[in-house]
């Protein structure tokens, strides 16, 4: 089998035979060169022709966010951005710039610490480069599901595509290419709607705080990484914080977010099952879920559960979503209402929620 090329671009000469080993303990993958900075980044990419580069943010001559434009926009190279804790800020306007995933790099050089990032980075590239998802055609496709794919009456609760019922929630779940994907949904909306929102975005912990806040900027809507015992309101975005789940509980007749840990169980963190499934009773027809780009099958359990319950499902399309993972894995249930492109899901939104 051919192994999968791999360029290293970090000015720390610790950090980059670090994450060369740690790549290179996987059987198909090997790193090619290395780069110490941004200008021996592009020599190298040209040269060696690699399948993905690792890029730390922070190097001398040219930084990692101009090498980053360069790699997505010239080149089309899927990269990963390996950064800081600290650099939070940077993390997510990488991401905005076109990397399509992070890894946490801990603040302190200590080997044992740095160590800390290797299942991370190694299941990250491996997905990655599993679903090649630098090569979607971008496109404007609208696909509408039915309520049922046979001829027998779709069962109690289920809501048939046309009909419209005002919602209270929106309840987002997201992974890889979420970031970006979340920033042009709230900065979409042109006013602030009478329904709260929720979101799970598979985050470590340390970076939803900044993330929230970065989305709060640029929306209407008040947006939060949430804490335990905030109250769900209409306008309000609760993040669900990294490492941690999200669910909801009805306390003095209001909804209640409730901050809990993760399941042993629990593949992907914060869960967007579990997030969904909590809602789904309390919300039951009022509630609109969204999956949005992501790797794997988190949300397709919780998607069921609103369908049962009465509420409304939206998935990205293909043609936007930059990993088509766990929209395609909620569309592969039958109960996803309605397949968009991202730039149409904020319009479906309000038009299912009779706000148009």
């Amino acid at each position: 089998m051919k192994k999968i090329r791999i360029v290293v671009v970090d000015d720390s000469a610790f950090s980059r035979r670090s994450i060369t080993r740690m790549l290179e303990c996987l059987d198909y993958v090997e790193v090619v060169g290395y780069a110490i900075n941004g200008q021996e980044g592009i020599q190298k990419v040209i040269a060696l022709k690699p399948d993905l580069v690792t890029l730390d943010l922070e190097m001398p001559k040219m930084d990692g966010f101009t090498l980053l434009r360069i790699l997505t926009t010239r080149f089309s190279l899927p990269v990963i951005v390996i950064s800081a804790l600290s650099g939070a800020d940077k993390v997510f306007k990488a991401l905005e710039l076109g990397a399509l995933d992070f890894v946490a790099k801990p603040s302190s050089s200590a080997s044992v610490d740095l160590l800390s990032i290797k299942e991370d980075l190694q299941k990250k590239v491996l997905q990655l480069l599993a679903c090649k998802p630098w090569s979607h055609i971008r496109s404007n496709a609208v696909v509408d599901f039915p309520a049922h794919s046979t001829s027998e009456p779709a069962p109690a609760g289920r809501a048939g595509v046309g009909i419209h019922h005002a919602i209270d929630l929106v309840a987002i779940g997201s992974s890889t290419g979420g970031p970006p994907a979340l920033q042009r949904i709230f900065s979409s909306f042109e006013q602030k709607y009478p329904f709260a929102v929720v979101v799970s975005q598979h985050m470590p912990a340390g970076f939803t705080k900044a993330f929230a806040e970065r989305l709060n900027r640029t929306s209407f809507f008040d947006v939060k990484e949430a804490e335990d015992g905030d109250l769900v309101l209409p306008g309000r975005v609760l993040i669900a914080p990294g490492g941690r789940n999200m669910t909801f509980e009805v306390c003095g007749g209001q909804v209640t977010a409730r901050i809990v840990a993760p399941a042993e169980s629990d593949r992907y963190i914060p869960s967007v099952d579990v997030m969904l499934q909590s809602c789904a009773g309390i919300y039951r027809k009022r509630v609109a879920a969204v999956i949005l780009t992501g790797m794997g099958n988190d949300g397709s359990k919780g998607v069921r559960t609103i369908k049962e319950q009465g509420g409304w499902v939206i998935a990205e399309s293909e043609e936007t979503a930059v990993v088509y993972g766990m929209p395609r894995e909620a569309v592969a249930t039958g109960v996803v209402d309605r397949s968009v492109p991202l730039d149409r899901v904020v319009a479906e939104i309000i038009l299912q929620g009779g706000f148009s």
